[in-house]
């Protein structure tokens, strides 16, 4: 696979934010031409898929990106030396308020790895106990409430949009199929 590898010749810092950081690598291709590549850098993510009582608990906030409310498995920014369980646990509780008895890591994944090195990491929360929501002063969503049944349907539908939402409730029900065998 070495011989699919670039080199990067040159790497320059366009911009440099709260959340990502902007730079343009110049780089030399296996077969020895130049290209230049846009990157986008993360320090990560993680996604919680809160499931009891056969719901699924969401979370449905505007996102100014796509200017249109999602509907979506809540989830975060790993914070700068913290641990990625942490940062699930965190992350939980601020955007819905529960408190996990157990968190089982499913699966990490790239975000968009043709422009971004964001990698997510997804875990199921179980044995919930409601705590307190304390989301964030720039942070405003709702909590929505699905049935298996539903999720089910909305996935057939194509409702779901957020890529990290559909994966990690496709998940859930192959876990599910499993565990319920």
């Amino acid at each position: 696979m070495d011989e699919l590898v670039e080199e990067i010749i040159k790497s320059t810092k366009l911009y440099e934010g709260r959340i990502v950081t902007l730079k343009l690598d110049e780089v030399r291709l296996p077969n020895g031409n130049k290209s230049s590549r846009e990157i986008v850098e993360h320090d990560g993510s993680v996604a919680i898929i809160p499931y009891q009582d056969n719901k699924v608990t969401l979370v449905e906030q505007f996102r100014a990106a796509t200017k249109e409310v999602v509907l979506e498995i809540p989830a975060g920014k790993i914070e700068i030396n913290e641990e990625v369980l942490k940062c699930a646990r965190r992350e939980l509780e601020e955007e819905t308020g529960f408190r996990a008895g157990s968190f089982r890591k499913l699966v990490q994944f790239y975000t968009s790895p043709g422009f971004s090195n964001e990698e997510i990491t997804l875990y199921l929360a179980t044995n919930l106990s409601k705590y307190k929501q304390q989301t964030e002063a720039d942070e405003f969503l709702a909590l929505r409430k699905l049935t298996i049944d539903e999720v089910k349907n909305r996935i057939k539908a194509g409702k779901f949009k957020d890529a990290k939402t559909i994966i990690g409730l496709q998940y859930l029900l192959q876990w599910l199929e499993n565990n319920q065998a």
